[in-house]
């Protein structure tokens, strides 16, 4: 399983993106269910309505619809996200909730461009393997 942050799902979706070949290679070879977030699915789409061209928007929304990320949210999920958005000041609620979904999940991969998930530990307090960047090691 790989969790998946706005940052590699807008670098996707906008061809002009210094980062879009590789996220385009990354999720090309993804084999593993992608999981998110509902308060990351509200920013990948707010981000990809501002800086996307609007095929991009639908075939998001066509991915969405089609099963291509599981959503992943529990009962106890908001009080989670927001201790450890607590425990990391300037982290925001949206990557917390991430980190509470890989927690979850039991996996240490977070498929981003966004290098501030270095300053978070699994939750046996492994650091999180950054996709693509730490896949070429």
């Amino acid at each position: 399983m790989i969790v998946v942050d706005t940052s590699a799902v807008l670098a996707l979706l906008r061809a002009r993106d210094e980062h879009h070949a590789e996220a385009r290679a990354l999720f090309d070879g993804f084999d593993d269910d992608l999981l998110t977030s509902p308060l990351a699915v509200s920013e990948m789409d707010y981000m990809a309505t501002e800086y996307a061209r609007p095929e991009a928007l639908q075939a998001f929304w066509h991915d969405l619809d089609a099963g291509a990320y599981v959503v992943h949210w529990w009962e106890e999920a908001m009080s989670e996200t927001v201790a450890i958005a607590r425990n990391h000041p300037g982290l925001g609620l949206t990557d917390a909730s991430l980190v509470a979904v890989a927690g979850r999940a039991g996996t240490d991969r977070i498929a981003t461009f966004d290098q501030h998930f270095r300053r978070v530990t699994t939750v046996e307090g492994r650091p999180f393997r950054l996709l693509p960047a730490d896949s070429r090691d």
